[in-house]
């Protein structure tokens, strides 16, 4: 699974085998220029969500419920999938949360949704966690994420991502689940991996420690600006 926001990049990553594309909220700090993903709207993800959904052929589209979108009622967070989906092109949701969540994602199954969960370091809470840190350290707090797990299997989840929890953990919490586990910065034993397309890449200067760079593509692109910018002050450029 890849996080993407554009069309051309979903168009690459869908021709290459990627069996998941997320739409994600993480879009606020990858194009938008926030902090933080609490600031991302429904609006921002159904724009982007268009555009990566007009040409994945293959790869399943999943896009997240930004900061507070399902919280408020029942209503409301079919509203948003409404829009996610028949607007944006989306096939499933993701939403952050543990069991406090179970209610939603319940009405949502029963409803028609997909939905994926996701457990762990969950962005949209960033501020409550007192910043990005490994989530599930001490036994207490690793039983609950096992617990949640279960619940929202049992809510009927398709899959869940687990974000920057040891490695032990999630594979304790995979081998519990019949449905699929995602990682992303929580070990080699998950059932899938995830990561941001632009940490992948190499376009931010300072990526997570987890995140695996390909390629070196902000070296690339500042080389080929500076080469543009050389070129017309020269005259090289147009010929």
């Amino acid at each position: 699974m890849i996080a993407v926001y554009d069309a051309t990049m979903a168009q690459i990553f869908d021709q290459a085998g990627v069996d998941v594309l997320l739409v994600g909220d993480s879009l606020g700090m990858t194009i938008l220029g926030y902090d933080t993903t609490v600031p991302v709207t429904l609006d921002d993800v159904v724009h982007h969500a268009k555009a990566v959904s007009r040409t994945a052929r293959r790869a399943l589209v999943v896009a997240d419920m930004p900061f507070l979108s399902w919280r408020i009622s029942n209503s409301e967070a079919v509203h948003g999938v409404k829009r996610l989906m028949q607007e944006g092109g989306a096939s499933a949701v993701k939403i952050e949360g543990g069991a406090s969540a179970v209610p939603t994602i319940s009405h949502l199954v029963e409803s028609g949704v997909p939905v994926m969960g996701h457990l762990g370091l969950t962005p949209q809470s960033v501020h409550q966690f007192g910043g990005f840190k490994t989530q599930a350290k001490n036994p207490d707090a690793q039983q609950k994420l096992i617990d949640d797990a279960l619940a929202l299997e049992e809510a009927g989840v398709f899959a869940i991502v687990l974000e920057c929890i040891p490695a032990d953990l999630a594979r304790r919490v995979t081998s519990q689940l019949r449905i699929p586990t995602i990682g992303i910065g929580a070990g080699p034993h998950c059932d899938g991996q995830v990561l941001v397309s632009y940490d992948m890449l190499g376009l931010f200067e300072n990526p997570p420690p987890f995140a695996k760079q390909y390629a070196r593509l902000r070296d690339e692109i500042s080389r080929a600006a500076a080469a543009f910018v050389e070129d017309v002050k020269s005259g090289e450029f147009p010929q």
